[in-house]
């Protein structure tokens, strides 16, 4: 148990504490270097750039630098620099178009690191050089056309400006990738007001006209209907005397159905037009005297009786 305990502390110090110590040491003594991905190391020394790294990977410096691995980290100087991918967006830069219309345009692009030596000494400040650029020839490239083509032409404009601007750029080794105009507005208020009112109106004409062009399908297709509608009620209107005629006719050949159906039709018409009426028993005339006299408002004096 004790042998296990002091290999267990042996390995421990020798693996977690002494190991990291020693290859330190040897990093700060030149002995190896490690370049990361998207990563690139270059060594100067007495002002004159030694080696670049731009590869990833575990590097012996005494094969690359020679002798002066082990002083470059003493004496000179290593610059580790992002190769990765980066971006920015430039916003509103004013232009404007033939007519004279104060626009404003937003240009997003990329940019990466293309040569680390003259990144480093060909510029103090190649990202902001780049976004210089960019928005110098965005101005100088984008006046002056056409306002439809602005609008539209999103894509052309996006080429121009890459083209003019990608041969400078590489010159301080920080070269420029995509190149995309995100967006194309007014920056004149007052313009932005008048075209708002200018749509408004012009979006309540479409409405109008839409509304009175629905009105007027309307009215046509009633119209149309209508007029059918007269149509086949005139000709029904001019047939029906001849099919009323020819029922009758049949009707009329049978005596007692032709008495039967008449006075069924009278009797409906009495009762449809709401007239009062009275139903007195066969021959009693004094009831009928009685009735027509108290309708007008009168009734007449009680017969006498003879004496006997």
């Amino acid at each position: 148990m004790i042998e296990f305990t002091i290999a267990f502390g042996v390995v421990f110090i020798g693996g977690f504490i002494a190991v990291p110590i020693m290859l330190a040491f040897a990093r700060i003594f030149g002995l190896y270097a490690i370049v990361n991905e998207r990563q690139c190391k270059v060594y100067v020394l007495f002002g004159s750039v030694l080696t670049t790294l731009d590869k990833p990977g575990l590097y012996l410096l005494p094969f690359k630098l020679g002798p002066a691995a082990f002083i470059v980290n003493w004496l000179g100087t290593c610059h580790v620099i992002d190769m990765r991918l980066d971006q920015e967006y430039l916003r509103s830069q004013a232009v404007n178009s033939e007519e004279g219309a104060p626009m404003g345009i937003g240009i997003w692009h990329e940019m990466f690191i293309s040569d680390p030596v003259s990144f480093l000494f060909k510029n103090t400040d190649p990202r902001g050089s780049l976004s210089a650029n960019v928005s110098n020839s965005t101005v100088r490239c984008l006046s002056n056309l056409p306002l439809s083509n602005m609008l539209i032409n999103r894509h052309a404009m996006s080429d121009t400006v890459r083209n003019e601007v990608s041969p400078k750029s590489h010159e301080w080794g920080y070269k420029l990738g995509s190149v995309y105009i995100r967006k194309v507005h007014f920056r004149d208020i007052g313009m932005i007001r008048q075209i708002e009112s200018k749509v408004v109106n012009r979006l309540r004409q479409v409405t109008s006209a839409i509304k009175q062009d629905g009105a007027n399908q309307v009215s046509i297709i009633t119209s149309t209907a209508e007029r059918q509608a007269a149509v086949e009620f005139a000709k029904a209107a001019a047939i029906r005397p001849q099919i009323v005629g020819e029922a009758l006719q049949i009707i009329s050949e049978d005596k007692e159905v032709s008495e039967a159906m008449f006075e069924i039709l009278e009797t409906q018409k009495i009762i449809g037009s709401g007239a009062r009426v009275t139903l007195l028993p066969e021959k009693s005339d004094l009831l009928a005297s009685l009735l027509a006299s108290r309708s007008e408002g009168r009734v007449p004096a009680p017969p006498t009786m003879p004496h006997h």
